[in-house]
């Protein structure tokens, strides 16, 4: 049950301060290429689960993590995050001053801790303590400049810490309040999704827009939210193993919805798995999430073309993905397509797509900020 206050590693790695990326062994990871040329945004993490939120947001922004989003709850200690969060950017100020001190100017990052924002919700684990009092908490807080969002709040049916039908009273009443103050909404639902999506419709509109957080299932789970205009955020579970479905969800989605989190400290990505997640781990997923992109790009690009030619009978060679291959998002099978071109004297499609990745990255981080920076309006 998630509740504020350190996230009890043993990890000694969480107690290095330096911006280095290290892996459950200990080893430096450098950072992904893709991420370096244009800022990300962390749209979920909890701070105030963190040993060092200091050094997290220092991390965050050496590594170009610009706009992150912290959630507190009503139900605990929500004032914690907002009393707090002055000191640690004051904090991470002064380490990014002293990281940049020992590099030569060309290597040196900014020295600005990333803009940071807040959304209170009652999470479904704690319906059972939301009380007229809690609810007093968190419209005052709501109120305040820094909050951007309320959230997150939903259900969640896998470890009913709270009863359902409280959960779902809970969850229609902060909707409402969403609504009056006209602020987004961040979705935790988690083995709920269809109760989920009955409460948002008896809801009503949500001007302020609605974002499925830490997005794990398929594209068909997904769809209806999408039809309701929702946005939808993926975390680590992207980078995972086992997240075809995930992947291919990431791929389907209209990229002015798409957003990228972490929901630190849990769930690090790939290569980083058993580790401390911090806010700076987005890179990795920002950087899978445009892979993904890109390749779902090429494949529509090249799978006309190629129709085409088999149509012809060009150089009478069957298409590289043929009836039984299913369709995939995946390098091993852009390989094998590149490979396939090569042989029909064909040109492979986004050899140079620096542009188009930076262009990506350059919505996902707009829409965040566009959805929850206040301070825009």
């Amino acid at each position: 049950m998630r509740e504020s206050g350190v996230y009890d590693s043993n990890l000694s790695a969480e107690d290095i301060f330096d911006a280095q990326f290290r892996d459950s062994k200990g080893r430096v990871v450098p950072p992904p290429e893709l991420t370096a040329k244009t800022p990300v945004a962390d749209t979920h993490c909890h701070l105030d689960m963190l040993r060092h939120p200091a050094l997290a947001l220092a991390r965050a922004a050496a590594h170009g993590v610009e706009f992150l989003v912290s959630v507190c709850d009503p139900t605990e200690d929500a004032a914690y995050t907002y009393r707090e969060l002055p000191h640690w950017r004051k904090a991470a100020h002064e380490l990014l001053g002293a990281w940049n001190a020992e590099l030569p100017a060309g290597r040196r990052t900014t020295e600005e801790a990333p803009q940071t924002r807040v959304i209170i919700g009652c999470h479904p684990h704690n319906a059972a303590k939301y009380t007229p009092e809690t609810e007093r908490t968190l419209k005052t807080l709501a109120a305040r400049p820094l909050t951007c969002g309320i959230g997150e709040i939903g259900l969640d049916y896998h470890y009913d810490y709270s009863p359902r039908e409280t959960q779902r009273e809970v969850f229609a009443r902060q909707l409402a309040l969403a609504a009056d103050a006209m602020l987004p909404v961040a979705l935790h639902l988690r083995e709920s999704h269809a109760d989920g999506l009955a409460i948002l419709r008896e809801a009503g509109p949500l001007p302020a827009g609605v974002l499925l957080h830490c997005y794990n299932l398929d594209y068909d789970t997904l769809r209806p939210f999408l039809d309701l205009g929702c946005y939808v955020a993926f975390g680590g579970a992207l980078t995972f193993k086992k997240s075809d479905e995930v992947r291919d969800a990431a791929a389907r989605v209209p990229l002015e919805r798409l957003l990228t989190e972490t929901d630190a400290p849990f769930m690090a990505p790939v290569p980083l798995r058993g580790t401390v997640c911090g806010p700076e781990c987005t890179v990795f997923t920002a950087a899978c999430l445009t892979e993904l992109r890109l390749e779902a790009a090429e494949e529509a690009e090249w799978q006309p073309q190629a129709d085409a030619n088999d149509a012809n009978g060009a150089n009478g060679t069957a298409s590289c993905v043929s009836a039984e291959q299913p369709h995939q998002h995946g390098s091993a099978h852009l390989r094998h397509r590149d490979a396939e071109l090569a042989a029909r004297g064909l040109s492979v499609p986004g050899q140079d797509a620096s542009h188009e990745a930076v262009a990506i990255l350059n919505t996902i981080y707009e829409t965040a900020r566009r959805l929850f920076d206040r301070s825009r309006e």
